[in-house]
C-alpha cells in the first residue's frame, strides 16, 4: 500500500539502496499502473511496455519529483498518462501491420457466467460515456486515485472532476438501467 514514505523510495533510487527501492516501488504500484494503460490501451502487451517505460523514466528522474506538487502516485500516474500518451501518437503515425486478426480476449474459464455478464455490462456501459467522463471514473473507481490527485494528473479543477464524476455514475447508471430493461 503506497505511503509517506514512497518519496524516500525515490531519494533512495540514487543511492547503493536504489535497487532495494526500485523493486518496492514496482511491487506497490505497477499492478495499478498496468491496469491504468491497459484501460486505456487495450493491448497487455503495450499495457506491460508501457509500465517497463514509466519505472523506467522513474529511475532516470526521481530527482525531479517535487513533493509539493502531489503524491508520488499522483506523479507515476502523470508519468504513466504522458508514456501512454507517446505510444499513441506513435502508433497514430505508424500504425501496426498485423499478420492475423486480433483475437477478442477470451472470458478465464473458470469464470461463472453470472460475474462474466456482468464484467460485459459494465464494459458496456463505460463505452457508452464521453472519454472525458470514462476517464475520472477508471481513475477514480479503477485506479483509486482522489479528486485532488485527478485534479492534479489531469489538469483540471478539482470542481470539474467532481462534476464530471458525479455525471459519468448517473450516466453509467442510466446506462446498466437500461441493459436489465432489455
Amino acid at each position: 500500500m503506497p505511503g509517506p514514505d514512497d518519496s524516500l523510495l525515490l531519494r533512495d533510487l540514487r543511492s547503493r539502496r536504489g535497487e532495494d527501492a526500485a523493486r518496492a516501488l514496482y511491487r506497490t504500484y505497477s499492478g495499478e499502473l498496468f491496469g491504468f494503460a491497459l484501460s486505456r490501451l487495450g493491448d497487455r502487451g503495450q499495457a506491460e511496455e508501457v509500465v517497463q517505460d514509466v519505472f523506467t523514466r522513474v529511475w532516470r528522474h526521481a530527482g525531479e519529483y517535487d513533493r509539493r506538487r502531489g503524491s508520488v502516485r499522483t506523479w507515476l500516474y502523470g508519468i504513466t498518462r504522458n508514456a501512454i500518451v507517446d505510444l499513441e501518437r506513435h502508433r497514430s503515425r505508424r500504425p501496426p501491420i498485423a499478420a492475423r486478426e486480433p483475437e477478442e480476449e477470451a472470458a478465464p474459464q473458470d469464470e461463472p457466467i453470472e460475474r462474466a455478464l456482468l464484467r460485459w455490462q459494465v464494459q458496456s456501459a463505460l463505452e457508452r460515456l464521453t472519454p472525458e467522463h470514462r476517464e475520472v471514473v477508471r481513475l477514480a473507481h479503477l485506479g483509486g486515485l482522489s479528486v485532488k490527485e485527478i485534479a492534479d494528473l489531469t489538469g483540471l479543477p478539482s470542481g470539474t472532476v467532481k462534476s464530471r464524476t458525479y455525471y459519468a455514475l448517473q450516466n453509467l447508471r442510466l446506462a446498466l438501467d437500461e441493459m436489465e430493461a432489455l
